[in-house]
């Protein structure tokens, strides 16, 4: 059982620091940022100057620079798990009469998500351009709050559309900015926010396919090697039922590749569903991630100067702005509103 208990710690140490990141993320005197800039700096006391250079070269380049290595690493991942389930739990599931289209179900799924995948890497989020902020500037409406009008982006020298930001790792405004994911190596932006959604949720499906599958196959294995009727001779000489833990234990030492697979899928498959809820959420309320962030703390009239001239914003107004109605809401993610001009705004 030492395993077991070693690898408890291990989940429950990397959840807990999951936790951390998540909830103060953002908040520069956040406990989190104390203790990492604390940290941070008795690693550097102990580490050569070269290799501090290195390391701060290499963070900047995979997490400030465009790149393709966290898509390789995507890709390397699912491969690792479609190769296992394929070799090993695929033949195991035909022994146990598992229909192929039980067991299709994963490829299809890979396959859907593939091509979600390509275009929400490929599709241009809506990068703001001289030539067309002038049609952008009129598809939302400034709410004085968030976003003010005649705000100049100091980089890009053009006028700030209401819903966009710049985006320091792609060096460009991007229309309805929500976030730059790494995992695509692109901005999620008005539109291609979309693809993302399906993306998120195709992968949520494929891991909990290929988890299930993987569950029925060793519930299976341990109904008909008798596990739960067996009893062994502990460390006293006692006789003992084997329990939930020793089933688990000879699980893995039986099947330690698909044991481990299953608990990363599953892992994963929670992860993920968590973070797609929450985009399916903010799709709901028409609010991106940007601007959820935003709201949780005050815009400053320093950073935005025609903030004291604008009208107040009525309070009924301060949460979900943008929001016409889940349906409408919806409508508008996965058919973006065109760059046309509304003279009404």
């Amino acid at each position: 059982m030492d395993f077991l208990t070693i690898f408890a710690i291990y989940v429950a140490v990397v959840l807990t620091c999951m936790f951390l990141v998540c909830k103060y993320s953002g908040q520069p005197q956040s406990p989190f940022n104390t203790l990492l800039n604390y940290v941070s700096k008795m690693v550097a006391r102990l580490t050569p100057q070269w290799l501090q250079k290195l390391s701060h070269w290499t963070l900047h380049r995979l997490f400030h620079q465009r790149n393709n290595l966290f898509i390789y690493v995507h890709i390397l991942l699912e491969g690792a798990v479609y190769a296992e389930f394929t070799f090993e739990v695929f033949g195991f599931c035909r022994e146990l009469d598992t229909s192929l289209t039980s067991l299709s179900v994963p490829y299809v799924l890979l396959v859907i998500k593939t091509f979600i995948f390509y275009l929400c890497i490929r599709t241009d989020p809506g990068t703001v351009t001289k030539k067309r902020v002038p049609s952008q500037l009129h598809i939302y409406p400034y709410d004085r709050r968030l976003f003010h009008p005649g705000v100049l982006c100091p980089t890009c020298q053009l006028v700030k559309p209401a819903r966009s930001k710049h985006c320091r790792v792609c060096n460009r405004c991007v229309q309805r900015f929500d976030h730059h994911c790494i995992w695509v190596n692109n901005c999620i932006g008005a539109q291609n926010t979309r693809y993302f959604l399906l993306y998120l949720f195709s992968l949520c499906a494929m891991a909990g396919d290929i988890a299930l599958l993987t569950g029925d196959m060793l519930l299976h294995a341990v109904l008909r090697s008798g596990l739960l009727r067996a009893s062994y001779i502990d460390e006293y000489g006692q006789q003992q039922a084997a329990g939930p833990l020793f089933v688990v234990q000879h699980l893995f030492l039986t099947f330690p590749r698909i044991v481990f697979m299953l608990g990363f899928l599953i892992f994963l498959f929670f992860l993920l569903a968590g973070y797609a809820l929450f985009h399916a959420y903010l799709a709901l309320v028409n609010q991106t991630s940007n601007e959820w962030y935003k709201s949780r703390g005050y815009v400053c009239q320093h950073c935005h100067p025609t903030a004291a001239a604008d009208p107040p914003v009525p309070d009924h107004s301060k949460r979900n702005y943008y929001s016409r109605g889940p349906l409408r809401n919806l409508r508008e993610i996965f058919f973006p509103l065109k760059c046309v001009q509304k003279k009404g705004n």
